[in-house]
């Protein structure tokens, strides 16, 4: 028996966070690619230096930090330097979220859950999950949703439900579904369900780890990962 990863997506106002919550409230291992992208662009990391050099200083908060809502609006107009923002801080996203696998593989975690907003959309992760979880809600409630929660106007919310692959579309893709159309304890049900399958998918992995085999195990599962993840 191995660790294995669980891919987590949804859609903009979908209820990711209710359900990413409800799974760290049981103990779950969630990595949030979200937060990994912010953290690599900070002024310590090699991503920050390289985002500088090519988009310049002017990009820059007063305190020193990138603007995200500027650099933003550079890279929603100019599709090439979107490509080019993407080859610098991916790998290093990749390389957080491998260093944090690891983390939790040693730890004797059974999976560790990735948080990927664009799971579906870039299709390039998938492949490396055992299981892909949507969280998904109806189109109505997603748009009433996010038209209350952002204060958008109608045409707003449509037009930024409208810039991602459709819930539906998702939904057809995904190895399982959390359908968060209505109320939190119904969620909370399907999540908890969710996490019992998981759980039951394989053995402990202290068993491998007493038996010496967390070397080997390392070894290969560092291969694998950045064999896929980095190269």
């Amino acid at each position: 028996s191995t660790m294995f990863l669980v891919g987590l997506s949804g859609g903009i106002a979908s209820g990711k966070s209710t359900v990413v919550a409800i799974l760290r409230e049981l103990g779950c291992a969630v990595i949030d690619a979200d937060v990994i992208a912010r953290e690599v662009v900070q002024p310590h990391f090699k991503a920050y230096q390289q985002i500088v050099r090519y988009f310049g200083t002017e990009i820059l908060l007063e305190n020193g930090e990138i603007n995200r809502e500027a650099l933003g609006n550079i890279i929603f107009s100019h599709p090439e330097k979107r490509q080019l923002l993407n080859s610098i801080t991916h790998p290093e996203i990749q390389k957080e979220m491998l260093k944090q696998i690891l983390k939790y593989f040693v730890l004797g975690y059974r999976y560790v859950i990735l948080d990927i907003p664009l799971l579906f959309e870039t299709n390039r992760l998938t492949k490396f999950m055992k299981y892909t979880v949507l969280v998904y809600c109806d189109p109505l409630t997603q748009l009433s949703r996010l038209m209350k929660r952002n204060g958008l106007s109608q045409a707003e919310a449509e037009a930024r439900i409208a810039s991602q692959l459709p819930l539906d579309e998702k939904r057809k893709l995904a190895s399982h579904v959390i359908d968060n159309s209505g109320d939190r304890e119904s969620t909370r049900r399907q999540v908890l369900r969710l996490h019992a399958r998981l759980e039951d998918s394989l053995d402990f992995l202290w068993a491998r780890l007493a038996a010496g085999t967390v070397v080997a195990g390392l070894g290969g599962l560092v291969y694998l990962l950045l064999r896929h993840f980095i190269s």
